[in-house]
């Protein structure tokens, strides 16, 4: 007798040859969608270090810090992470992680230490495990049904004196977090999930977490060799069209300041990422931009993000001898500026003198504000190079231009010599919001053109021939009988899926 194993392997292996073909057929629809498919960003200026690149929910991509225009006895801070969201980037879109602490730090007296740390914590719930998709329906209000999967936060103050806590307090519980942008069908109104999002805290602050279009710009083909080695490769907004997930914190100045005598501030942020054991360390950190992306090199990345300011004196020869303006000078023949590069110490490490450098300050690696200046009616995007103290590098608006300030300063614009070097991007793709978080509204995931013969509100239901074909192609084109034969397939392999199931079946249920 043969024995029933046997049997069971021989039908598991036409079982196998029946799921190969059917998955064979099947797969092509995933090949068409993905000839179809455009190309993704392959790399970023947000992506500093070799460590963070590969965790994009721990990596803090910019930081902001300004008095706030619309409450100048306020100071707005704007923190955020997970570089290059696209936007119709699901099913699983774009979430804070839960295992992680995304800190604001402030040192009010310029010692280098963190004298108050505001700590955000995240939870994500999910409402109906049984779905793929992040939403059900449509998202009229954050506490919709339809919206599956949804995060709160809190808040907490920590006080500390030589780097220990000594007081602690909470300033918010479980407040929701405003969506991944989705797409129109799905979320009509996201101005109204926006403002459902901010959210007032103890103590006279203003809080929002959620996503946001990402406010830096700049034209990151400099790492092409600056450029395409001859200026070509500039004036293209390549952060256009991406998003991030933003923190932003509004408090009264009083409660960050040292002292109305003492009104400078550095700030900076860091995430701290949970392991196995239950500890937490320090994974990511920033305070002024573009420090470690072209200040550090390679091998001095990862330390850095896992660095404190009080530490900062072992980069100190990477600000003092600098590499880029070396790169500058072989490439364009625009001679580098004498070393060691004293004026980059102060931009960078203690602040611009008689602006925003305070008393008996440690050179260290913050974003400084002097919160006594008044926002500028008229703000220029070079800041304090154009003559506009309320701009970087005395801290840091969204609109401030800091890859142009950045290259020109590194070329030396604070010792006499002047360059005019430009990315030849001036400004956000986006308008800024004038009031509180700011930062524009994200891009939604339904952005791009509509299917050819269809039109914003047209039900395209009793039109799916049409909608099968994409915007400017013509009928019978290649990408639509692509996409034609790709369903077709994926219809045939179902097909064949369920025929081998129902023949392997009948094969085992035989008594024999």
């Amino acid at each position: 007798m043969t024995p029933l194993v046997s049997r069971r392997g021989r039908g598991r292996a036409g079982l196998v040859t029946l799921l190969c073909g059917a998955l064979a057929a099947g797969g092509l629809t995933a090949a068409g969608v993905a000839a179809l498919a455009p190309a993704t960003a392959s790399a970023s200026s947000h992506r500093e270090a070799p460590l963070i690149s590969g965790t994009p929910q721990y990596d803090n991509t910019d930081v902001y810090a300004f008095v706030s225009p619309d409450k100048p006895d306020t100071t707005t801070v704007v923190a955020n992470w997970i570089p290059f969201e696209e936007p119709a980037g699901g099913p699983n879109f774009y979430t804070f992680a839960d295992d992680a602490q995304y800190d604001l730090h402030i040192d009010n007296n310029g010692d280098a230490h963190d004298d108050l740390v505001f700590r955000y914590t995240f939870r994500t719930h999910t409402k109906n495990g049984r779905t793929f998709l992040y939403n059900t329906g449509v998202v009229k209000s954050l506490d919709d049904p339809n919206l599956n999967i949804t995060q709160t936060y809190d808040i907490e103050l920590l006080r500390l004196k030589h780097d220990r806590v000594v007081y602690r307090t909470k300033l918010a519980n479980d407040v929701p977090v405003a969506p991944s942008n989705v797409g129109k069908a799905s979320m009509p109104d996201y101005a109204k999930l926006r403002s459902q999002a901010v959210y007032k805290t103890a103590g006279g602050g203003t809080t929002f977490a959620g996503q946001a279009d990402d406010p830096f710009f700049a034209d990151l083909r400099v790492f092409d060799l600056l450029y395409g080695g001859n200026l070509s490769e500039v004036g293209n907004d390549t952060l256009k069209g991406y998003n991030v997930n933003t923190i932003a914190l509004q408090v009264p100045t009083a409660l960050i300041r040292e002292s109305a005598g003492q009104p400078v501030v550095g700030i900076w942020s860091t995430t701290q990422r949970r392991n196995a054991q239950g500890y937490y360390s320090q994974v990511s950190r920033l305070g002024n931009p573009l420090v470690n992306e072209v200040v550090n090199p390679q091998r001095d990345k990862d330390r850095f993000n896992a660095s404190q300011p009080a530490y900062d004196a072992q980069f100190l020869n990477n600000v003092t001898h600098p590499e880029l303006p070396k790169l500058v000078e072989s490439i364009y023949k625009i001679k580098a500026p004498s070393e060691p590069r004293n004026d980059l110490v102060d931009v960078f490490l203690k602040g611009v003198k008689g602006l925003n450098q305070p008393p008996d300050v440690r050179p260290s690696e913050e974003l400084r504000l002097n919160t006594s200046i008044k926002p500028s009616a008229h703000p220029k995007r070079l800041g304090v190079l154009d003559g506009d103290n309320a701009g970087f590098p005395n801290g840091r608006r969204l609109g401030d231009d800091v890859v142009d300030e950045a290259l020109q300063v590194m070329e030396g614009a604070l010792v006499g010599q002047k360059t005019g070097l430009s990315d030849g991007v001036d400004a956000n793709d986006q308008t800024f919001e004038k009031s509180f978080p700011y930062v524009a509204e994200p891009t939604s995931g339904s952005r791009g053109p509509l299917a050819k013969g269809t039109s914003a509100g047209t039900d395209v239901r009793s039109q799916l021939g049409d909608a099968l074909q994409p915007a400017g192609s013509s009928a019978g084109s290649g990408d639509t009988m692509l996409i034609a034969a790709s369903a077709a397939s994926g219809a045939a392999g179902i097909l064949l899926l369920g025929t081998a199931f129902a023949w392997w079946r009948r094969r085992v249920q035989r008594p024999y």
